[in-house]
Formats: structure tokens, C-alpha cells, sequence
């Protein structure tokens, strides 16, 4: 099925399993914001909705019920996602919404949840953006394409150093971060380049690669 189809029959799935307030947060709360986000992010990083509930009650430190946008839910994680609107959420703001936002955010770190939330621009605007972030989030929990792009413990170590130095690296930041020949490194670089991992950065005369660059391709593996 297509999403529009797939789309249809997920939030209907959810419909005829709720009742009450539920049904009606369900039926009056997923508009646009969330629509967009199914379509611009979840979509097309996961292809399905499985494990994904939308307008989902849980509860603040007052007991009071609060209507999360999604949270997705497997037996190791529950994660809490929120597109957030520019107007709704910091220009009609007062100091109380404010505070009790806070409270309710640490609240639910506090008893489980990981929150997580994406700007309504960005969802609509970027959405390469929140699928890279999405997708270094769940990598935490669900390794994507670890046998396919990174096939050795030294490679992953390598990508893991590049994100950390929040730099170009440089051979020799491998060879004394892994304690390794310069031969061994300048090949595992390379490896990592014909990946689209890694991309070379040539020097003053462009005659020799002097830094590695770490690509997009790679973020969500980063935490691995």
C-alpha cells in the first residue's frame, strides 16, 4: 500500500480500539502537524507504522492526562515525539505553560520515557534533517545497516572519533586514538571513503589528502 492507504488504516486501527475522550483527542488532535510528520519523517525512514501511536495519553506529576503527538513503543524503548509549532509553543506562551512544560518533560525522563521533539518548520521544511536525527535516536536501540556499511570494530572506532572531534580528522588522530600503523589507518580511511562514509579533503595544492570529513551517510551510525 501506498502511504495515503497505510496512513488511513493506522490511524482508523486506532480509532476502533479507543473510546471516549481517546477516541475524540484522536479524531480532533491529529491534524496537520502530525499528518506531515508521518508523511515527511516517519515514512520514509521506517516504511510502516508498527509500534507507532498517535495521540497517546499519559500521565503528568499532577495526574493529570496529557496527549503526546506519538510515542513509539517496544519492549526496550518508549520514546515520546512532539512537533512543536512556533506559535502554540513560545510566542502564545505564558511563564506557567512554560514551567508546567518543563515539569512534565522531566517528569516523563523520570519515569521512562525519552522525549524527543521536532519543529514544525523543520518537518515541513527539512525534513532530510529530522529523518537524520530521527534515525540516530532509534539507532540506539535498533543498529541500522551495521552489516552492510561499518564491518569491523576499527571502522565503527573511526566513525565514532570524527563525531567526537566535531572536525575534520586526521590520519594521525586515528593512529594515536587506536594505537595503530599509519598504513593501517590510511587504508581503513579509504575504506570508509568508497563507503561515502568519510570524504577526503586534499591540501593547499590539492596534490595530497591531508583530513577526512565525516558525511551525512554516517551520522546515523555514530551511535553505534
Amino acid at each position: 500500500m501506498n502511504f495515503e492507504e497505510t496512513h488511513a488504516a493506522f490511524i482508523q486501527t486506532h480509532i476502533q480500539s479507543r473510546s471516549g475522550e481517546r477516541r475524540g483527542r484522536l479524531e480532533r488532535g491529529h491534524r496537520e502537524a502530525e499528518q506531515l510528520f508521518c508523511r515527511n519523517i516517519w515514512w520514509p525512514l521506517r516504511g510502516h507504522f508498527e509500534q507507532l501511536h498517535p495521540e497517546f495519553e499519559v500521565m503528568d506529576w499532577r495526574g493529570r492526562s496529557y496527549f503526546c503527538d506519538f510515542v513509539f513503543l517496544t519492549p526496550h524503548e518508549k520514546l515520546i515525539i512532539e512537533v512543536k509549532g512556533y506559535g502554540t509553543h513560545v510566542r502564545d506562551m505564558d511563564r506557567l505553560k512554560y514551567c508546567n512544560e518543563l515539569n512534565r518533560e522531566t517528569f516523563l525522563t523520570a519515569i521512562g520515557y525519552q522525549m524527543i521533539s521536532f519543529a514544525y518548520d523543520d518537518v515541513a521544511q527539512r525534513p532530510e534533517l529530522c529523518i537524520m536525527l530521527l534515525r540516530m535516536v532509534l539507532s540506539r536501540y535498533q543498529p541500522i545497516g551495521t552489516p552492510t556499511h561499518l564491518t569491523s570494530v576499527m571502522e565503527r572506532e573511526v566513525i565514532r572519533l570524527a563525531y567526537l572531534l566535531a572536525r575534520p580528522l586526521r590520519p594521525i588522530d586515528v593512529e594515536n586514538h587506536l594505537s595503530i600503523n599509519h598504513r593501517t589507518v590510511v587504508r581503513t580511511l579509504h575504506t570508509l571513503c568508497k563507503k561515502e562514509l568519510l570524504c577526503s579533503i586534499t591540501g593547499a595544492q590539492n596534490k595530497h589528502v591531508v583530513r577526512y570529513e565525516l558525511q551525512t551517510k554516517a551520522l546515523g551510525l555514530c551511535q553505534l
